[in-house]
């Protein structure tokens, strides 16, 4: 009996020791979180995003997002894939084929002014795809800093494209897939994510803002010297002058919001929808001045760390951080939704980060 008292002693000395000192990949910084109200007044809870129609998008999962053009007089949509694959579908027909391939993983997408499909890709950085699917890296560094997490894009109307480098420290790749990644400077708070500009007529790739907690989606602002920027990490959206008499400040235009912003598209009207992909976590605001905790829970086992919590919530916004309507699904039938995308056939698609289907609505009025 006391050999086996000895042994459960030593057993949960050495696991306590693990719990304090065991090397871990964050190093957690102090942040003190708003006090999450939860879905109420604005975000008051509705059904609006339930029974989602879903279409076949191949053999490929996470359709990221969406982009759209006409090819000979019909609408195809572009989704990108944690495949690689950006797949094309006749909105029509339903028919899929494959575009091209990036070999890495495609998030962001938008269509320039020459039909090429501009990605951001986690892996490879910001990329160019041809009509014929052809792939071209556009940029992968700034100066010797390398862009370890492209993830969202939009194109200004002098052809610059901006957009986000999520984590400058937990790169998608290295951390072994995007989730990993994003969870890995959330917990750390480590403020690594940027926005950055690349320029096609120079080559150029500069800074627009750093310091950001996983800096995510990106859309340009409708006088097209700003562009909105949501920074996952702080449930906030910022906007920032890119040019114009106001170039070089930001604002905040909302912030505590019910859950982590993902991707933010231009709508028809002029304003936006942002992808909520899920609800706060309880114990990451509760730890948020606790860097202490937020190591020992990393130690454990991962069925035991924080999970995202799928609610399905897409918010209509304009550019000042007004919310004009809501669409949401409580019980997250459509897991993960990232965002929501109108090509203007009557329909609102909705994108995800990890569905076998792309999800979409007859549109809202």
């Amino acid at each position: 009996m006391r050999r086996i008292f000895l042994l459960t002693g030593l057993g949960l000395a050495a696991l306590g020791v693990y719990l304090a000192a065991w090397p871990v990949p964050i190093d957690p910084i102090v942040w003190d979180a708003p006090k999450d109200k939860g879905y109420v007044g604005d975000f008051s809870p509705n059904t609006d995003l339930a029974n989602l129609e879903l279409l076949d998008i191949g053999d490929i999962h996470g359709p990221e997002d969406v982009a759209g053009r006409e090819i000979d007089g019909q609408l195809y949509l572009f989704v990108s894939s944690q495949d690689g694959l950006i797949r094309q579908i006749n909105a029509a027909s339903g028919d899929v084929t494959t575009l091209g391939d990036t070999t890495g993983v495609p998030l962001g997408l938008e269509f320039d002014a020459d039909n090429n499909l501009i990605i951001a890709d986690a892996y490879r950085g910001l990329l160019s795809m041809a009509p014929d699917g052809t792939v071209t890296t556009l940029t992968d560094k700034i100066g010797d800093s390398p862009i370890l997490y492209a993830d969202d894009l939009d194109i200004g109307p002098d052809g610059v494209i901006y957009f986000s480098d999520a984590s400058t420290k937990f790169g998608a790749e290295a951390a072994g897939q995007t989730m990993q990644g994003s969870l890995l400077e959330i917990m750390e708070h480590g403020r690594t994510g940027r926005v950055l500009a690349y320029d096609p007529a120079s080559g150029e790739t500069r800074l627009i803002m750093d310091n950001l907690s996983f800096s995510n989606g990106v859309a340009m602002g409708p006088d097209g010297n700003s562009i909105l920027v949501n920074e996952t990490g702080e449930y906030r959206i910022h906007r920032i002058w890119v040019d114009g008499p106001r170039k070089g400040t930001s604002e905040v235009i909302i912030d505590n919001l019910p859950g982590f912003p993902d991707n933010i598209n231009r709508a028809p009207d002029g304003n936006y929808y942002v992808g909520i992909i899920s609800q706060r976590s309880e114990f990451l605001d509760d730890a948020s001045t606790k860097p202490g905790t937020r190591k020992i829970v990393w130690r454990l086992p991962e069925f035991l760390k924080p999970k995202a919590v799928s609610y399905g919530l897409i918010v209509h916004m304009d550019a000042s951080g007004n919310v004009l309507d809501t669409w949401q699904d409580p019980a997250g039938a459509y897991t993960q939704a990232t965002g929501a995308f109108a090509p203007g056939d009557g329909y609102l698609y909705i994108s995800s980060l990890n569905a076998d289907k792309l999800g979409r609505m007859p549109m809202p009025h």
